[in-house]
């Protein structure tokens, strides 16, 4: 791994840990707030599989939203 900001590479591992395991445990609070399964969260590591995820999460009937009576 190159110098991230002029550090050692051992700092720049533990920061892209830091900031990947901040990402996941959001999303998966965001997903859990939303009536889904928090594990969906894991689609987001895999590319290509992460675009489709956010489409169907954000196209799909949300739980914890009533659908209105249609009239």
């Amino acid at each position: 791994m190159e110098l991230v900001l002029g550090l050692p590479p051992a700092i720049g591992y533990a920061i892209v840990g830091v900031l990947l395991t901040y990402s996941i445990s959001l999303g998966g609070w965001v997903l859990a707030r939303a009536g889904r399964s928090p594990m969906w969260v894991l689609l987001l590591l895999i590319p290509y599989v992460n675009v489709l995820a956010v489409w169907y999460f954000a196209y799909s009937r949300w739980p914890r939203i009533p659908t209105p009576p249609r009239s």
